[in-house]
């Protein structure tokens, strides 16, 4: 699944209180700015922001919780430990009441369904085409064996019926769109009346 780059949160949830306790600290603060600029490893941050080592890792910690920062590369130091690189996370943060978090989650439900539609629509449109190019072929391969005036006649034949075949896999993806589109509606509509 593709990494998201919002970080939605609910004004009722818990984690919405440490995310604010976070972002407001001055530490916190200071080292998201250092490494808007580069990633750094913990000792690096503290020497740089003259800090204490353990408040770089408290701060740290908070951070990674708040999913504002990650740590996924290390390299190994003299003594073998693993020496973790922080870096931010580039997450927009929303705070948003309640009932977004519900239509975020009824768009999560529809994700699959827009997914399926593009791939099936795409299919229909390689089917398509590839049925418009066998005439076509057949026509190229008869000027060999014939003389030009039969291909005129041939090419009057086919160019009609592949201009105005109608674009099935464009009107299948409006129509599932469509069909998307009314359920949302409908399913804000009931929530706005439930």
């Amino acid at each position: 699944m593709a990494k998201s780059n919002f970080l939605l949160v609910d004004l009722n949830e818990p984690k919405t209180k440490k995310l604010a306790e976070t972002i407001t600290s001055d530490t916190s603060r200071k080292i998201l700015n250092h490494l808007a600029e580069k990633e750094e490893t913990e000792a690096n941050i503290a020497k740089m922001l003259d800090l204490p080592i353990s408040t770089v890792h408290y701060h740290l910690q908070k951070l990674q919780e708040a999913h504002l920062i990650t740590a996924k590369e290390f390299h190994y130091s003299q003594k073998g430990r693993e020496v973790l690189h922080y870096k931010l996370a580039n997450k927009y943060i929303i705070i948003a009441p309640q009932h977004v978090s519900g239509l975020k989650e009824k768009l999560k439900g529809i994700l699959p369904t827009v997914i399926v539609a593009l791939g099936i629509s795409a299919i229909i449109k390689f089917i398509q085409s590839s049925s418009q190019a066998v005439p076509a072929m057949e026509a190229i391969e008869s000027v060999t064996a014939d003389a030009a005036p039969q291909f005129a006649m041939k090419a009057a034949e086919i160019i009609p019926q592949a201009v105005t075949q109608p674009d099935i896999a464009l009107w299948f993806l409006v129509g599932s769109f469509t069909a998307l589109l009314i359920y949302v509606i409908v399913e804000l509509i009931k929530e706005k009346f439930a």
